[in-house]
């Protein structure tokens, strides 16, 4: 099995943590890299070459959005899960703006919903 390598990108260390157990509860996901601002998701995901980048949407610098929109205009862009507290009503229009593959509120990410959201953006 292939393992799934993720950027994980936020500004709160809560949420980097959160955000990390997901992951290590995940089979079949790895975190390689954390970043704190969409500036560092940017160069980090240049060199580490993640699969999937798990990005907050209110970031310091560009945000989450203008981030997601530069990954994506790679030649070989990650897939990119946009995360923030916002309600599940924003997420159409956050992946409408930025061409993120998916959109989940904070509080219902979890092993299930990365699995799902990784399926549905590979299939």
């Amino acid at each position: 099995m292939t393992v799934v390598s993720v950027l994980i990108v936020d500004d709160q260390a809560p949420f980097l943590r959160a955000m990390s157990a997901v992951i290590e509860e995940t089979f079949g996901f790895e975190a390689v890299g954390k970043a704190s601002s969409g500036e560092e998701a940017i160069v980090k995901a240049g060199a580490l070459l993640p699969d999937l980048v798990l990005m907050d949407v209110n970031l310091p610098g560009i945000d989450g959005l203008e981030a997601t929109r530069r990954l994506r205009a790679h030649r070989s862009p990650p897939v990119v899960l946009l995360l923030s507290t916002y309600d599940e009503d924003a997420g159409a229009r956050f992946i409408a703006e930025c061409g993120a593959a998916a959109y989940v509120t904070k509080s219902a990410f979890g092993p299930d919903r990365l699995r799902e959201a990784w399926a549905a953006a590979t299939d």
